[in-house]
């Protein structure tokens, strides 16, 4: 069954976050989650195992795709910043562009990055280029994934129309969208061009820009129920993020929002949000 936001909301209450998710994926089975000192918690990978691992490996890592403008910052920063959070959980993490003069300012040097994230930028002029490199580093990276990972794949938006090949590409795809009426809008047209350009099996949605749980949850349903009855596609929701000015600081002292904020209600939901990622793709590798 498809997620709801209704479903996650508890991820975003007060007390919830990442202490509940880390304390819920530490326990013991059968055993009642403790509450974490966010003071005093070892951040370190080593110290934080992935919400399920498994001793057998995947033959290529689940590739998530994130269809964002050129000029589009925000989006670009919560991109590399989930990719920061899968490194959190001990996953192997990278996040891959294409090496677009015009977007450049949307990455911060590509290599190796905070807690072993990975920014790659691979000269790909059109999707089925950069769904082949995206696929060469899904298999590579597969090898060295003891706790899973996640390969996340930015894509420009002009690279959807009247495609053929590279369309498997986008058979997950991650959209975020803000509350606003024009946002919606414009998030459900490109929900749209993603469904018409590939065989999209997962769709999914995170909702940014909130101040107000209600909020979310009314921008989450009416843009699913749309996309539902015009499109005849379920959407899945992968929670809210909070706070925005934390991000924009973030974004302008080049540094991911858990490193620079990171007691913020925006890094603890940027963390949940990559926990309910990882899990779905770590149930595709399992699969």
């Amino acid at each position: 069954m498809p997620r709801k936001l209704e479903d996650v909301l508890d991820y975003f209450l007060p007390g919830a976050g990442v202490a509940a998710s880390v304390a819920h994926a530490n326990a013991y089975p059968g055993e009642e989650p403790q509450p974490i000192d966010h003071a005093h918690y070892d951040w370190s990978p080593d110290a934080n195992p992935s919400p399920r691992t498994r001793a057998d490996r995947p033959a290529a890592l689940p590739i998530i795709a994130l269809p964002i403008g050129d000029r589009d910052v925000v989006r670009a920063a919560f991109a590399w910043n989930l990719s920061v959070e899968f490194a959190r959980f001990g996953a192997n993490a990278t996040l891959l562009a294409p090496a677009d003069p015009a977007a450049a300012s949307l990455w911060p040097p590509s290599g190796r990055g905070p807690i072993g994230a990975k920014l790659e930028l691979v000269h790909a002029t059109n999707l089925r280029e950069l769904h082949r490199a995206a696929l060469d580093l899904a298999v590579s990276r597969a090898a060295d994934a003891q706790n899973g990972g996640v390969i996340l794949t930015r894509v420009p938006p002009t690279w959807l129309n009247g495609t053929s090949e590279g369309r498997a590409l986008l058979r997950w795809v991650l959209l975020f969208a803000a509350t606003e009426s024009k946002d919606l809008r414009e998030t459900y047209g490109l929900a749209k061009r993603v469904l018409q350009a590939g065989p999209t099996h997962r769709l999914g949605i995170t909702i940014h820009g909130v101040r107000r749980i209600e909020e979310a949850e009314r921008a989450f349903s009416r843009l699913a129920d749309t996309t539902q009855r015009h499109l005849g596609h379920a959407v899945v929701s992968y929670g809210l993020l909070m706070d925005d000015l934390h991000i924009y600081r973030a974004i302008v002292a080049h540094r991911p929002i858990g490193l620079e904020h990171p007691q913020s209600r925006a890094a603890r939901a940027l963390r949940d949000v990559a926990r309910l990622l990882l899990e779905d793709a770590q149930e595709q590798a399992l699969g």
